[in-house]
């Protein structure tokens, strides 16, 4: 219990750390650099069991060293200096792990900054169960898609009466496919990991010379 709340005392440190040193406006957007994320989450459980092995499956095989020695470092740290390297094995970690991926690093995120729909994903995988995140996500997209349609078929009734309006209209068209087609696409991707340059990348760009 003692070391878990050490460990626990030190994220806290870190996070602080973190928004000073590391804020983004797109930090909500990631979720394997915040410090209640899996990887960090592991990487606790690395430092507390001294052994490696829950983190390595995070990174690329020929990026094993690089990980390996920054933990090396927290291990050997003195008790003043442990946590600067556990900083450093977190960032070195999480920087690792996301060049995998293909994506860019910019730095620690603090905890509280992940999505609902991952946060609710991560509890469905130790739950055993989806179902509150289908309701979540489900419920999130049937608004959306209502919102814009809503919107579009209002604009649709006006939109021959002149330039103006048709052009309202045609915003809200345009605005109203694409969401229903990004979000077709995506349902109709084959599982896997990575597919789109990682966890963490965006959804299909739509090809909008079409509209």
């Amino acid at each position: 219990m003692k070391t878990r709340n050490v460990f626990k005392t030190r994220v806290l440190g870190i996070a602080a750390l973190a928004v000073v040193s590391f804020a983004s406006p797109n930090g909500a957007s990631a979720h394997c650099d915040t410090l209640d994320g899996p990887v960090i989450q592991d990487a606790g459980k690395a430092i507390k069991a001294k052994d490696i092995t829950p983190v390595l499956k995070w990174v690329q095989p020929n990026d094993e060293k690089a990980v390996q020695s920054a933990f090396q470092h927290v291990l050997a740290a003195e008790q003043q200096n442990v946590e600067a390297a556990e900083h450093e094995f977190f960032e070195t970690l999480v920087k690792v792990h996301r060049a995998g991926e293909g994506a860019p690093f910019t730095g620690l995120k603090p905890a509280g900054e992940v999505e609902p729909a991952v946060a609710e994903a991560d509890k469905a995988l130790a739950g055993g169960s989806a179902d509150a995140l289908v309701k979540l996500v489900t419920a999130d997209v049937e608004s959306g898609i209502r919102k814009r349609f809503e919107h579009a078929a209002a604009t649709f009734k006006f939109k021959d009466v002149s330039v103006a309006r048709g052009r309202e209209f045609v915003e809200a068209y345009v605005a109203f496919t694409h969401y229903v087609e990004r979000l077709h696409q995506d349902a109709l991707q084959d599982v896997g990991h990575g597919e789109q340059g990682g966890h963490d990348a965006p959804a299909t760009e739509v090809d909008h010379s079409r509209h």
